[in-house]
């Protein structure tokens, strides 16, 4: 008798969801084949599974990589092939992931236990990944891969008879010969991409040209260089520049007319666009005795800029404009960022306004949002606003001073004593500020000044972006919250070692709060060590990032908190106000939904870091620029950080950050302690500490790279004992062998 064979169970096909699931929880990226064995499919489900990854791929939702496997975007692997990229100013080695393709690259640190010694840039090793934050892992080192070519930026330089290419990154110790046949017509002077070649175990190593980038020469091009070295997007494409040019005054169909009111913007002597306009009168209301309403009316970039348009793509991918000494790589085309969407005085604008009611202690009591054409009253500078403040009125702020500034100033009085109430995180760490004369040349670098003007328009700018998360919360709209997390436990720790060496005690609360630094800094205030202070507690801070998942702002004392003042040059500003209009009913060009909050949030995180990095280049390009006649100079300094291979201090005036090779101290074997931010010399004694106040030589001072390297002539002591200070025989220095040494 014959039995039937038993029929071949179907097993359900899984949803998209569940692929995605499990391609995100991989440690290791997978293919089809993986993925249709973990759900057991058959021949024809295959085949639907192969159309299915096409469109995941398609929608953006997956990245192919190499192989044919697949993986979440913007998320690297348990282990993965990265290149290392350079040196941090902490001295760790630092790398990318190899062949990325979507949008900004992560980086990742090599951790210094498990990594070989000598990695070059350049060089590719397989590594162990683990997250550490956004867009950042720790990479422990599994072994070398073998060599393979690596690409420099550099610029043609005619050295005797031959031609090379000097890399323009201060981390690349090394220039490039550069044969005739390989120069691609490149001349002496221009910025270009090479290929490093093969070979030449012993001397330079040969490259050749693959992009002309356009000539280097003069104080203009030091942007530029910065600008290729982060690959920062310059220029924007056809259909972009045409919908910019086509934009027109927007209409004043269903706006609220605020072009009586004397808004004003109050910005920078050198701000090249103004987004924001401020106002504010006692409150009328009685029973808000003391209290203040305020207007913030910001440009409406959203009816400029509509969701999915060549405009929208374009400001996506950059994420952030990028601002230089000399010039700005803007979010937006100059025809929108300087004109329709800056709010220029005596222009007819359309803006979006926040109404905000504070009471006499600066506590935020409700708000309103509307769309509105406004006309500026006056474009203030900062100074010409704190100058009317003090008594000293030109012609413009003249007849400002009673009617708009002084209740400017009242309404910012009740909200620093909200500010202080809450115990923000106030550190005094000061910012270099370049001086460019109208040929491009430096004519100086300076710290920028601190006014109450300035810290009047911060704080309406906080109360209004508070506001916003607020309005978009009570509707459980989308939220692009700007968030700060709390210190590590590490990083508390390490702060914790550095204080006691300062006989300071930080308490080892559950929960510490910004107001436990203040009081720190409160101590050291107007003592030698108050800068060193300063820095070490800003060191430990977290670094502030784009969530759609709020957890708080810390350093401002926040419960939520999200950006919504400047949409001209901030992708999350954008957003912020389309997920307004759309929660608001304020029109039809509203955000419907933040599904891709998440993965938009990584991205904008990572270009506002490249952009930070990038602006931070620029200036110690342009500083190297202002140094490179005073080389042999002496000047003071004082030490900003201490790593295994040397310090580095801060020069003053100029405040430029320079190198002091550890082969340049007095001949001795230097213990790293990085608990207490010191070198200390095993056999001397020669103590090199954090803050300490120093007298320093200058040695080299590069435009190409920003490269500034020092040796020191003597240290003051003061902090170990108040001995006299110590000199250092020149003698001993050993300059020659520095590393960073390039002619």
């Amino acid at each position: 008798m014959n039995q039937d064979k038993p029929s071949k169970k179907v097993v359900p096909f899984p949803s998209r969801e569940q692929i995605l699931e499990f391609i995100r929880d991989s440690e290791t990226r997978v293919g089809k084949r993986e993925i249709a064995r973990a759900f057991h499919l058959d021949s024809d489900q295959k085949q639907k599974l192969r159309r299915i990854l096409k469109e995941l791929e398609a929608a953006g939702e997956i990245d192919r990589g190499r192989g044919r496997r697949f993986h979440e975007p913007g998320r690297l692997p348990s282990v993965a092939v990265i290149e290392i990229s350079g040196v941090d100013t902490d001295g760790e080695t630092t790398a990318r992931p190899f062949a990325w393709t979507t949008g900004s690259r992560p980086r990742s640190w090599s951790h210094p236990k498990a990594q070989p010694r000598r990695l070059r840039p350049g060089e590719r090793v397989l590594a162990r990944l683990k997250p550490i934050g956004p867009a950042s892992y720790e990479a422990r080192v599994i072994r070398r891969l073998a060599a393979t070519r690596d690409r420099a930026l550099g610029v043609v330089t005619r050295v005797g008879d031959g031609v090379r290419i000097v890399p323009v990154d201060k981390r690349t110790k090394t220039e490039f010969l550069l044969p005739p046949e390989a120069t691609m017509g490149a001349e002496p002077g221009e910025l270009v991409w090479a290929e490093v070649q093969p070979g030449r175990p012993l001397g330079l190593k040969s490259a050749r040209v693959i992009e002309l980038l356009g000539p280097t020469m003069g104080p203009r091009s030091i942007s530029l260089i910065t600008i290729h070295d982060h690959d920062i997007p310059q220029t924007f494409p056809p259909e972009v520049l045409e919908e910019a040019k086509t934009a027109r005054a927007a209409p004043m169909d269903g706006r609220v007319d605020l072009r009586a009111c004397p808004l004003v913007t109050i910005d920078g002597e050198d701000a090249r666009d103004f987004d924001d306009a401020v106002w504010a009168e006692p409150d009328p209301n009685a029973g808000n005795p003391g209290g203040w309403h305020l207007i913030v009316a910001i440009a409406d970039v959203g009816h400029y800029v509509q969701p999915g348009s060549p405009l929208d793509r374009a400001a996506f991918e950059r994420g952030n404009s990028v601002y230089f000494p000399d010039r700005v790589v803007p979010m937006l085309p100059h025809e929108l960022s300087n004109g329709w969407c800056s709010l220029l005085p005596q222009e007819d604008r359309p803006c979006v306004a926040a109404h905000l009611w504070i009471n006499a202690d600066g506590n935020l009591l409700r708000h309103h949002f509307e769309r509105a054409m406004m006309r500026s009253a006056a474009r203030l500078t900062y100074r010409q606003v704190q100058a009317a403040r003090d008594g000293q009125p030109d012609a413009t702020t003249d007849t400002l001073r009673d009617t708009v500034i002084a209740p400017l100033y009242g309404a910012f009085e009740a909200l620093e004593s909200a500010r202080k109430a809450r115990g923000v995180l106030e550190l005094d760490v000061p910012e270099r500020r370049v001086m460019i004369a109208p040929d491009g040349s430096v004519q100086g670098v300076e710290q920028r000044e601190r006014l109450d003007s300035h810290k009047l328009i911060e704080e309406f700018m906080i109360t209004a972006n508070v506001a916003a998360a607020e309005a978009l919360e009570a509707r459980k709209a989308p939220v692009m919250y700007r968030v700060h997390d709390q210190p590590g436990r590490e990083k508390l720790e390490s702060l914790r070692q550095f204080l006691e060496t300062l006989e300071i005690r930080l308490p080892r609360a559950q929960v510490v709060r910004p107001r436990d630094f203040n009081r720190i800094l409160a101590r050291v205030d107007g003592r030698p060590e108050a800068r060193l202070v300063n820095e070490v507690v800003l060191r430990s801070q977290a670094q502030a990032a784009y969530d759609p998942t709020n957890i708080g702002h810390f350093g401002l004392a926040l419960r939520r908190y999200c950006h919504f003042t400047s949409p001209i040059r901030r992708y999350a500003d954008l957003l912020i106000h389309r997920s307004l209009i759309h929660a608001l009913r304020l029109g039809g060009d509203g955000l419907n939904d933040g599904a891709d909050f998440q993965r938009t949030a990584e991205h904008i995180s990572a270009t506002e870091r490249r952009a930070a990095a990038a602006e931070r280049d620029a200036v110690d390009r342009f500083c190297a620029a202002f140094l490179a006649e005073q080389v042999g100079a002496s000047m003071p300094a004082r030490i900003g950080g201490v790593t295994r291979f040397g310090l580095f201090v801060s020069l003053e005036p100029s405040g430029a950050d320079a190198l002091v090779p550890i082969s340049t101290l007095p001949d001795d074997y230097y213990v790293h302690d990085e608990a207490a931010h010191r070198l200390v010399g095993r056999s001397s004694g020669l103590v090199f500490a954090l803050g300490d106040a120093v007298e320093a030589r200058l040695i080299e001072a590069n435009p190409l790279t920003g490269g500034i390297i020092c040796e020191l002539l003597g240290g003051l002591g003061e902090r170990r004992g108040g001995r006299k200070p110590t000199r250092f025989p020149h003698a001993r220095s050993r300059r020659s062998h520095h590393p960073s040494r390039r002619r």
